[in-house]
This record gives C-alpha cells, structure tokens and sequence, in this order.
C-alpha cells in the first residue's frame, strides 16, 4: 500500500491549519504556500476534508479554511481515510466474496491482522503531536 499524493497533501494541509489552531481563518493560498501544496489541488482536498468535518471552507475574497477540531481530536488515520478510504490491503479483506479461500486461507489472516496493526498505529498519532514534531511512542501501541 502507497498514500495517495491527495492523503499526503491532506496531511499537510491539516498540519498547517492545526499549527494555527481551531477556528483560525486561514486563506487558502497562504495553506498552499506554506504546504508546498499546488493551489488548484488544494480546492479538491479541501472539499474531503470539508465533507468529513474536519475543516469549513469559507468562500470569498477573505475566505479561506478553518480548522474545526482540536488538532489532539484528528488522527492521523482519520486524514488519510477521509482521502483514500478505509484502509484495505487488497481485495479479498475488502471483498471476501472475491476469494473462495477467504475463511480458510493463511495469508488472508495475515492481511487482516496487517490491516488492523496499520489501522491501530494511525489512530494512536493525532496531530498535535505531529505539529510539534512530537514522536509518539508507538511501541505502546496495542492493535485490537
């Protein structure tokens, strides 16, 4: 599994907003700027990010983005998955009808347990502690 360019430019984008806080209106070239993010992608991100409650955009000449959650209230899971989906490492997690094997075959627990340390270690980093160049202790980190 690879991020997507849109789940890392999403990351970005939510770290730059949480450096400014909760409810800050931030403009949106300022967050393409400072992300390193180009402009006309940064609009479509935006909107997933709007979708999923993480953000409001704010339309006009002083508009722009404001961050709508406490940046220790958004995993780094949740970002991604806002862009990308759920987390799947291929087809016979996502679809069990599209392998025969599924209930019995080795590599598909595999996967799954893969799925769900992945999951689990996502949602143990918020991004505060990401914002502050914090690395969480993930050794702590106890998947389900």
């Amino acid at each position: 599994m690879r991020l997507t360019r849109a789940g890392e430019y999403a990351v970005r984008c939510i770290l730059y907003l949480c450096g400014k806080g909760q409810g800050q209106l931030i403009s949106k070239q300022e967050v393409a700027d400072n992300a390193d993010i180009p402009a006309h992608f940064l609009a479509k991100i935006a909107q997933q990010l709007a979708k999923n409650g993480l953000i409001e955009i704010r339309q006009g000449s002083h508009g722009g983005y404001v961050l709508l959650k406490q940046p220790t209230e958004i995993s780094l899971l949740e970002v991604v998955e806002t862009m990308i989906g759920e987390i799947y490492l291929n087809d016979c997690i996502l679809r069990p009808e599209s392998c025969g094997n599924s209930e019995t075959c080795a590599v598909h627990q595999v996967w799954q347990k893969v799925r769900r340390q992945m999951r689990s270690t996502l949602a143990a980093v918020n991004m505060e502690d990401l914002q502050q160049g914090k690395a969480p202790n993930l050794d702590q980190v106890v998947s389900p």
